[in-house]
């Protein structure tokens, strides 16, 4: 049951009555809503460092966030280079078996060739 037909006059009060699981989709959404509004950081680990009076808090904060950051930068950036290193291994090996089909290709078509020519002599005659 949807939403639009919980909301519809004098449905409400029978349709809740009948399907209390009818009104959980809405209930849910509702409640995500309320719950997402609460204040939050853009970033999660920094700090509102705009809050601070005294210029050492602040500066202190500033430097915290700043470290956070570094920290944060420096693992992604460890984190994409061992992606790109994977990646790289990948297409290595992906190389080598594409080349190890292409020799087994050509070996194939060699013997298809000499089968035909041996095996055209013998038609003609």
């Amino acid at each position: 049951m949807s939403c639009t037909l919980l909301k519809q006059k004098n449905r409400l009060p029978t349709a809740l009555y009948r399907r209390p699981t009818a009104a959980l989709p809405c209930t849910g959404a509702l409640l995500v809503a309320l719950l997402s509004s609460a204040p939050a950081q853009d970033i999660r680990g920094l700090e509102a460092c705009t809050a601070e009076k005294q210029m050492e808090r602040r500066t202190g904060c500033l430097q915290a966030n700043i470290e956070f950051l570094q920290q944060a930068l420096m693992r992604l950036t460890r984190e994409t280079k061992d992606k790109i290193a994977a990646a790289g291994r990948d297409l290595a090996a992906a190389r080598s078996e594409i080349a190890a089909l292409k020799s087994a290709m050509a070996k194939l078509n060699d013997e298809l060739t000499q089968m035909k020519s041996k095996g055209e002599p013998s038609g003609k005659k």
